[in-house]
């Protein structure tokens, strides 16, 4: 009957192509306060790439969660909902509970070299089944409604780049 229950990742890439305007104060925010953090690492200013300071400098992977809290309003006016992924109906609808900020790569004196990636974690969805490119999905954890034939609220989500399961249970465990 269903497949079981899932979590969703979707891994967002923001940098100095990106278009949306959300993406271009996530992009600029990020930068400034990765910049003014790679200071601290770097006062005798020897490395001017963010890869640099990882390998050079103890600690340095702390930029990562340092530079977060620049996108952590941006990522509030999200409201739960993570962006870019829609339903069949082109609505914005698949709620996330956690995210994970992370610097792909960036240049202290040049801006447009800055690339991030925000990865968000579905809840918990029914995954009922697959159709040609799409998820048949039904939000939180709907095996018994669907075992005794009630009915649920589902939703088709496109698969597509960077949209992947995080996380799989199987629905009918064995006794």
């Amino acid at each position: 009957m269903t497949k079981g229950i899932i979590r969703l990742s979707y891994r967002k890439i923001i940098d100095a192509t990106s278009q949306k305007p959300w993406d271009k104060f996530v992009f600029e925010d990020t930068y400034m306060e990765f910049y003014m953090q790679a200071q601290y690492y770097n006062q005798a200013n020897k490395y001017s790439t963010f890869q640099e300071l990882l390998d050079n400098v103890p600690n340095a992977d702390k930029l990562h969660n340092l530079t977060s809290r620049a996108a952590i309003g941006y990522i509030r006016q999200l409201n739960k909902i993570i962006p870019d992924i829609a339903n069949s109906s082109g609505k914005l609808c698949l709620p996330f509970t956690q995210f994970k900020f992370e610097i792909i790569q960036s240049h202290v004196q040049t801006k447009d070299a800055h690339k991030i990636a925000i990865l968000f974690y579905s809840e918990p969805l029914t995954w009922i089944d697959t159709l040609i490119d799409r998820l048949l999905i039904a939000y939180g954890d709907q095996r018994e409604a669907l075992q005794t034939g009630k009915e649920i609220e589902t939703d088709l989500i496109a698969l597509q780049p960077y949209l992947s399961i995080s996380s799989f249970q199987q629905a009918d465990l064995p006794n």
